[in-house]
C-alpha cells in the first residue's frame, strides 16, 4: 500500500506520546540504493536491505528538528500513515550535480545508504530533495516489510578488521558514536593509524564546542588494512590498492578527498555502532572532505615542516560539515561546483544567509543592536590578496613560501577588523563573493587557521549533539 503524497501532507508531523518501542526494535536497518542522474534528472533504485546490529542512535529524538541537509529521509508507519522517523542528509550525488560534468548532461550513478531503526511492521520510506525555493519534494518512495524474510539480509558477517572502543563514555543510544577508520594504511602502517586516532581525537576535543561536550561522545576505531600505503591521485595517474577507495581529485579538485566505494565502506563500518564517520587518509597531500551526515576525510601526514597544524585544521573543519551541517564560509578558493548556491535563495546551512534584514536573520538573536548590518570588514583589500594567492600553483614545491606573505597580510586584516569579535553580517561565503553572508569575520569554516568556531557555528554543533544525547 502506497501512501499518497496528499495524505502525507495532511498528517501531523509528530505523534504525541509516541515512544521508540511502539514502532522499532533495538536493531539497525541499513537501506542501500542507487542514485542516478544528470542535471535536471534524478532517479533512485532500491538495492539491498541489511540488519546491521544494535541501533546506536537516540531513542527519544526520532524526528528531525534541525532542518539541515539537501535531502530529507522520512519513515511512515504503513498502517496508520504516522511519521515515525526522519533525518536530513546530503550526498555525493548532490555535490556532483553542481559540477560542469553534470551540467554537460553526463549521467552518473552513486551507491548510497540511509540507516534507520529496525521497524516492527511495514513502513513507507521516502526521500525528498529541496527545490529551488528550499522546500522538500518527494523523489523516492519504497514500502519495506521487515517480516519478509527474503527482503532483509540478516546474515551474521564476520568482522573484516580489528575494532575497539577508543573512548567510552556510555551506551551508544545516549551518546554520539564517532567511528574513525583509516584508508591507505598497509599492515606496516597500523601503529601509525593508532597514533593518528589519538592525535585527531585530541585535536577535535581540544576545540570548542566539542571540548565542552567531550563526555557526550564515544569514539570507535576499525584498523582497516590496505594492501598498499597511500590513496589514489587520478589526475596524476597514481593508483593504489587502498581498501576504502578514497581518492584525491574528486570532481576535478586536487585537494578534495572522497570515496565512491560506499558498499565497501558500509560493510566494514557496520561491525560497530556509529552515528558519525571519519576516514583518516594515510597520505601527505593536503586535502579532505566532509558531507553532512555522510563522512569526513582528512590527510594525516606532511613533509612540509611547520605545516602539521593544517591537518588538525582540516579534520575539525570537515567535521563542521559532516557532523555540524555547516557550510563553507570561504569564497576565494577554487571549487568544482557551479552555482552551488542560487542568488536570492536562502541556504539551509545555519551559518550562511542571503538575508540582509536584521529582523529576519536566522542568527538575529546573536546580533547586537549596535552592530551594523551588513557589517564592514575591509573586504576589498582582503580580496585583492586572495586574487594574488589564487594565481599560485598549490602543488608547486615553493607554494607555501610564496603564499606566506599573502596569508599573513590577509590574517592581519581579519585580526585587525573593527568587528572581529562580533556576530554580524559579513559579506562573502559559500564560494560566493557577493550576496552570501557569514556570521563572523573569522571562523574555522572561513580561514585556513586554528581559529575556533564562531558563536553561530558553535550553537549549531551543540544542537546536533543534543539530537543524540537529550
Amino acid at each position: 500500500m502506497k501512501i499518497s503524497l496528499l495524505l502525507l501532507l495532511l498528517l501531523p508531523v509528530s505523534a504525541p506520546g509516541q515512544s521508540y518501542a511502539d514502532f522499532f526494535t533495538d536493531r539497525t536497518l541499513r537501506v542501500d540504493y542507487h542514485h542516478t542522474g544528470t542535471k535536471g534528472t534524478e532517479l533512485f533504485a532500491l538495492d539491498k536491505l541489511y540488519d546491521e546490529g544494535p541501533w546506536p542512535g537516540s531513542r527519544t529524538q526520532l524526528l528531525d528538528g534541525l532542518n539541515f541537509g539537501e535531502y530529507m529521509l522520512r519513515v511512515f508507519d504503513a498502517a496508520s500513515g504516522r511519521l515515525i522517523y526522519s533525518r536530513g542528509f546530503s550526498s555525493m550525488f548532490n555535490e556532483w550535480h553542481s559540477t560542469d560534468e553534470a551540467l554537460a548532461g553526463t549521467m552518473k550513478t552513486f551507491h548510497e545508504t540511509v540507516r534507520i531503526p529496525m521497524p516492527k511492521e511495514r513502513v513507507q520510506l521516502t526521500i525528498s530533495r529541496r527545490d529551488k525555493q528550499m522546500n522538500f519534494r518527494e523523489l523516492f518512495s519504497a514500502v519495506i516489510d521487515p517480516a519478509n524474510a527474503a527482503a532483509v539480509n540478516r546474515q551474521n558477517r564476520t568482522p573484516l578488521f580489528p575494532s575497539r572502543k577508543f573512548i567510552d563514555n556510555g551506551p551508544p543510544e545516549k551518546k554520539v558514536d564517532l567511528l574513525i577508520v583509516g584508508d591507505g594504511y598497509a599492515k606496516a602502517d597500523m601503529e601509525k593509524f593508532r597514533e593518528d586516532v589519538k592525535h585527531y581525537t585530541d585535536a577535535l576535543f581540544g576545540t570548542s564546542p566539542f571540548k565542552e561536550r567531550r563526555k557526550e561522545f564515544n569514539v570507535w576505531m576499525i584498523e582497516v588494512e590496505s594492501k598498499e600505503s597511500g590513496v589514489d591521485r587520478p589526475m596524476s595517474n597514481e593508483w593504489v590498492e587502498n581498501a576504502l577507495g578514497t581518492m584525491y581529485d574528486t570532481f576535478g579538485s586536487a585537494r578534495y578527498i572522497l570515496t565512491e566505494e560506499n558498499r565497501t565502506l558500509r560493510d566494514i563500518c557496520g561491525q560497530v555502532p556509529y552515528d558519525a564517520l571519519a576516514i583518516l587518509v594515510n597520505d601527505d597531500r593536503y586535502g579532505g572532505g566532509g558531507i553532512y551526515n555522510l563522512y569526513t576525510t582528512c590527510f594525516t601526514k606532511t613533509d612540509k615542516k611547520g605545516m602539521e597544524w593544517q591537518m588538525d585544521y582540516v579534520f575539525v573543519h570537515e567535521l563542521g560539515h559532516s557532523f555540524g551541517g555547516l557550510g563553507d564560509e570561504y569564497y576565494t578558493s577554487s571549487v568544482a561546483y557551479t552555482d552551488f548556491y542560487q542568488a536570492g535563495v536562502e541556504p539551509w546551512e545555519p551559518n550562511l544567509t542571503t538575508q540582509t534584514d536584521r529582523t529576519k536573520l536566522k542568527w538575529r538573536s546573536f546580533v547586537a543592536a549596535s552592530t551594523p548590518v551588513p557589517t564592514p570588514w575591509r573586504k576589498e583589500e582582503y580580496d585583492s590578496l586572495e586574487t594574488m594567492r589564487a594565481k599560485l600553483d598549490r602543488l608547486a614545491p615553493d607554494y607555501y613560501q610564496k603564499r606566506k606573505p599573502l596569508y599573513d597580510a590577509g590574517q592581519a586584516i581579519i585580526t585587525g577588523a573593527q568587528y572581529k569579535n562580533t556576530v554580524g553580517l559579513f559579506e562573502g561565503g559559500g564560494y560566493v563573493s557577493k550576496g552570501v553572508y557569514r556570521p563572523a569575520v573569522d571562523c574555522r569554516m572561513f580561514t585556513l587557521s586554528l581559529v575556533g568556531f564562531d558563536p553561530v557555528c558553535s550553537a549549531a554543533i551543540n544542537k546536533v549533539i543534543d539530537t543524540f544525547c537529550k
